[in-house]
């Protein structure tokens, strides 16, 4: 299933993107998640993996490239994009430098380019866990990386913390 997550401070602004979506990628199994707060959108991102993230740049509690940036610490593979109705060209190369922006969608936008952005985003989502699928199987076959080590890193890119252990003073497991 594909996961998007959609951040600006504007709530119509996000169920006008969540529409395009639903309008442009009928054939695909998908789940959109809206936040209008970066902190709570943070906290997702340390609990669910997302292929594609869009954020705004002009947001009350943090700018969009910030944010950005902590997404790509904690999900390099996802694909990040910047939404912003300013088309300043040192902003767009602040958000490309810092938070390796893939695109710069600016505000209008049309449907066709958001069609166009959503789908090289996935393409791109795509070959990178492609290309880190193929170099996972050459590290297991030459024994650098375990079967183990493979299956409990992929476990955690599906469902972070899920491998982790919390245990109690006197032994027991603790459940959340």
């Amino acid at each position: 299933m594909r996961r998007f997550l959609l951040v600006d401070d504007e709530i119509n602004i996000l169920q006008a993107l969540r529409r395009m979506l639903r309008q442009k990628i009928r054939d695909e199994d998908f789940l959109v998640e809206l936040h209008t707060d970066p902190q709570q959108a943070l906290q997702r991102v340390r609990e669910v993996a997302f292929d594609v993230v869009i954020a705004d740049f002009n947001m009350p509690q943090m700018n969009g490239v910030d944010f950005l940036e902590q997404v790509r610490d904690a999900q390099p593979d996802a694909t990040r994009l910047m939404l912003s109705a300013s088309a300043d060209f040192g902003t767009i190369m602040n958000a490309v430098n810092r938070a390796e922006v893939f695109r710069y969608i600016t505000k209008p936008w049309t449907a066709t380019e958001l069609e166009e952005i959503v789908r090289l985003s996935l393409e791109r989502r795509d070959k990178i866990m492609e290309d880190r699928r193929l170099a996972d199987a050459v590290r297991v076959q030459r024994g650098v990386l375990t079967p183990q080590a493979l299956e409990a890193r992929r476990l955690e890119e599906e469902e972070p913390g899920i491998t982790k252990v919390r245990w109690g003073l006197d032994g027991s497991v603790m459940l959340d």
